[in-house]
């Protein structure tokens, strides 16, 4: 791609990515390439006739071969968006994704000061919450020495390091305190499910996607022992997988939680199990 023009590489790219089996080939190699160049993607436009330096059309070229090996673009470029921010990501940490928000929104909706976030990853759960709820504190909790650091990096460039705090923890082994609210994204893929996923989850931490069991061995836990660390009143919310709901719901309510009731992603498929602390 040396000497090429930024379309002509971009059209290179996106071919090679399509030979690959990769869906949204254009899509990801106009990132791929923005990164590059240091320019926003919806600008790239304005950009296609220009020449591509050599170095420029070197790095791209790895990062097309990086891709078509699988490598999923966010690790490639460092960051991922979420809720309309830019968070920084690797393979330690579990990719923010669209799903997700499902979740926050509906924390959103609920009164907080304080917020536990159990498996915290890249942070951006509770960071997005602290973020959009300005008077409120919260803790990030993870098995992942790796991953609060990176938490801990999106902490400082949100500007909201200030008012949170980061845990080496096993779930609630290292808790003290209630909180109003207790939100976890925790592993749900069943062990024998693993083989089935999209080959760029290979690349992502295993201890993020599944408990090596059924799936449900961390709700067991989460469910159980949450009431104890929530405020009267106070909410547990997580994230499921879509046929997980009645199975987390009667966790929920076999704990003693009160208006179970489970959420839908924007897709429409169960994403979040909501249950409140009683006053």
């Amino acid at each position: 791609m040396s000497g090429a023009t930024v379309g002509a590489a971009l059209r290179a790219g996106a071919k090679a990515l399509v030979a690959a089996g990769i869906e949204g080939g254009a899509r990801d190699v106009r990132l791929l390439m923005a990164s590059v160049l240091g320019l926003e993607p919806g600008r790239m436009t304005l950009h296609l006739n220009d020449d591509l330096p050599a170095a420029a059309a070197a790095s791209f070229e790895a990062f097309v071969q990086r891709r078509a090996a699988r490598e999923p673009v966010s690790h490639l470029i460092g960051r991922r968006a979420f809720f309309g921010r830019d968070f920084a990501v690797s393979a330690d940490v579990l990719d923010p994704r669209p799903e997700t928000e499902a979740l926050v929104l509906a924390a959103l909706e609920r009164p907080f000061e304080r917020v536990l976030d159990l498996g915290t990853g890249s942070g951006c759960i509770l960071l997005t919450l602290l973020a959009e709820r300005g008077s409120a504190r919260g803790l990030g909790a993870d098995l992942s020495a790796a991953a609060l650091a990176m938490a801990q990096r999106n902490a400082a460039a949100l500007g909201v390091a200030e008012r949170c705090g980061f845990v080496c923890s096993d779930w609630f082994g290292a808790i003290e305190g209630r909180y109003d609210l207790i939100v976890s994204n925790p592993p749900y893929i069943a062990q024998a499910e693993m083989g089935t996923l999209a080959p760029e989850l290979s690349h992502e931490p295993a201890l993020a996607l599944t408990d090596g069991a059924d799936g449900l061995a961390a709700y067991r836990i989460i469910c159980a022992r949450a009431p104890a660390y929530l405020a009267k009143g106070g909410a547990l919310i997580v994230e499921i997988g879509p046929t997980q709901g009645a199975e987390v719901s009667a966790m929920m309510r076999a704990a003693g939680l009160r208006d179970v009731h489970i959420r839908p992603d924007l897709d429409g498929r169960a994403r979040v199990v909501l249950g409140c602390q009683p006053a």
